[in-house]
């Protein structure tokens, strides 16, 4: 059964996806901004918002939220992305109406009380605290503004202590204002639920919604450079990164394919070169991360200060040697590692909502399984011998370092071994 999609009067898109056999039912939001909406001034705004939207409404206290949907047995939490914020629910299917009311309450009428405010806002710098405290973690967040350096896409999803201690409740209604429109929203469920239903809820609910388009984001300018910092680590924590593919980019599949057969699994080939045949570390991995208009591509490694040369040996010249000739068998391989993701994951009701959100604000359509299927399909050794030579070319290396980085080499000698 296809999902069925219906857009309200007032801008708001319902999409439902039913899975008959379930007793339960994933619901939630998905909101098209998320931390790149931010100026500089507001960096943190969207994940702090994320927070209080759970701190109480004019109908709920911060405790009534989370008991009325535990005392049912549900789940309820939020997630801010670089360019989406999603608040979402699980329940039984006899609680979808009690899951959708509670979504539209804390996204219609939140208080954001503020002393409320002043207890979380000591939250999310704790959350900070720990993100800084986990390398593996935090060197993401350096990359990034090594990538995008001075702009919304390349600051922390979290913000700074700083900026999270200057927001107050008209910096939290001014995120609401200028970015929540019913237009800019899509009411996503899956599993044990009815379209006609969920369209009659989110006309009873989702009455107080603004209309509107959310402000203009500033267009990404990809830089390239590196951070390095000598922490107090028993490893080196190294990423690498070049510019990527946009998320509609014609080439996405066949990038996808070269991640995988880079370093998307034990079979990959810097799995196999870097940790089984040479020892060198105990976790590697290539990485794609897409946007609107820009993306990156790279790896993630931790190894000893010892091993450190040769593992940025390894990752480049397996980078290199890819961009000269990837075998039909890698390939096939990798297709279907992701094919077997893509349908695993549409067997939960939670990740098929993903799903469906990540195309929507994609593509503005829904892709069918089976084109989807097509399209990694389609991708063969050429295509990725053609992505991994284009990734080298693309643009001047981001690199992110954090440990005993002294024998990494220099930011020059490193990206020469790309070259």
């Amino acid at each position: 059964m296809p999902p069925s999609i219906t857009k309200l009067a007032n801008g708001l898109t319902v999409i439902t996806d039913p899975m008959p056999h379930l007793e339960t039912a994933a619901v939630g939001v998905w909101v098209d901004a998320g931390a790149r909406n931010e100026t500089k001034a507001t960096n943190g705004i969207a994940h702090m918002l994320e927070h209080m939207a759970f701190k109480g409404t004019t109908r709920r206290s911060a405790r009534a939220i989370a008991e009325e949907i535990e005392r049912v047995g549900g789940f309820i939490n939020a997630y801010t992305a670089r360019e989406q914020t999603a608040y979402y629910v699980r329940v039984l299917k006899n609680d979808v109406a009690l899951g959708v009311d509670i979504l539209a309450d804390i996204l219609q009428d939140s208080i954001f009380d503020p002393e409320e405010l002043a207890r979380e806002q000591g939250v999310v710098i704790q959350e900070i605290g720990q993100a800084e405290d986990t390398p593996d973690d935090i060197i993401f967040d350096h990359l990034q503004a090594i990538a995008f350096p001075d702009q919304p896409l390349g600051r922390p999803i979290l913000g700074t202590e700083a900026h999270v201690r200057s927001f107050t409740r008209e910096t939290l209604v001014d995120q609401i204002k200028g970015h929540y429109f019913a237009s800019s929203m899509l009411l996503i469920s899956s599993g044990a639920v009815d379209h006609a239903r969920m369209v009659a809820l989110a006309e009873k609910h989702f009455t107080k919604l603004q209309r509107g388009n959310s402000r203009p984001v500033e267009t990404a300018a990809y830089a390239g450079g590196e951070h390095r910092s000598s922490d107090d680590l028993e490893q080196v924590h190294v990423s690498l990164a070049f510019p990527g593919f946009r998320a509609d980019h014609d080439d996405i599949y066949a990038a996808q394919v070269y991640s995988t057969v880079l370093g998307g699994g034990m079979s990959s080939r810097l799995f196999q070169e870097a940790r089984e045949k040479r020892g060198l570390c105990y976790s590697i991995h290539s990485f794609g991360a897409s946007y609107r208009d820009t993306g990156l591509f790279g790896v993630y490694a931790g190894t000893s200060d010892k091993d450190v040369p040769e593992l940025v040996r390894v990752i480049a010249g397996e980078m290199q040697s890819l961009a000269g000739a990837t075998t039909d068998d890698e390939v096939v391989r990798a297709r279907a590692q992701m094919k077997a993701g893509v349908l695993m994951g549409l067997e939960q009701a939670s990740a098929r909502c993903e799903h469906i959100a990540a195309q929507m604000f994609t593509y503005g359509r829904l892709i069918d399984t089976q084109e989807l299927i097509a399209k990694i399909d389609a991708v063969d050794a050429a295509a990725v011998s053609r992505i991994a030579a284009k990734v080298l070319k693309n643009g001047a290396l981001s690199l992110a370092a954090m440990g005993p980085v002294a024998a990494l080499g220099s930011y020059d000698s490193v990206a020469q071994r790309f070259a």
